[in-house]
């Protein structure tokens, strides 16, 4: 079996971003390097899940923390191309794309209720509308009053 492709030094994870990651995962210290690519899938699955987890308790700061993780997380992980990647590394792949997929969905649905509520406190037309009239005509068109 082959070892999996070693992720470049600059690629390291800041130790911030490794500590909240490793949290979120109650992963311990001794787990495996996090240059790897499977490591770095690992940790982006489990922040995935905590940021599941913020969705659902509609927690602002944890989603802030998903976000940043998950930005670095994408950073260590731009080096690789899909030839580097064996079929472990293709299913934490697929599996923290499905996740994303699953948060994305449901980030959604929750803006699509504040909007359906907002809607409702002041009525559709409202939002639906310009907030400003327009200061001056659309070009070609004659000037209000004239």
């Amino acid at each position: 079996m082959s070892r999996a492709p070693v992720m470049p030094d600059h690629a390291t994870p800041d130790p911030a971003m490794k500590a909240a990651a490793m949290k979120a995962a109650a992963i311990t210290p001794d787990a495996p390097d996090p240059r790897e690519p499977a490591a770095i899938l690992r940790l982006m699955i489990a922040v995935l899940e905590s940021e599941r987890q913020a969705l659902a308790a509609l927690d602002a700061e944890g989603l802030a923390e998903a976000a940043r993780i998950k930005e670095t997380l994408c950073g260590a992980l731009a080096p690789l191309t899909s030839d580097a990647l064996d079929a472990e590394i293709r299913g934490l792949a697929e599996t923290a794309r499905r996740l994303n997929e699953i948060n994305r969905r449901v980030r959604n649905l929750l803006a699509a209720n504040v909007a359906a509520r907002l809607a409702a406190l002041g009525g559709e037309e409202r939002l639906a509308g310009p907030t400003y009239a327009a200061a001056m005509p659309a070009p070609g068109r004659p000037q209000p009053g004239r």
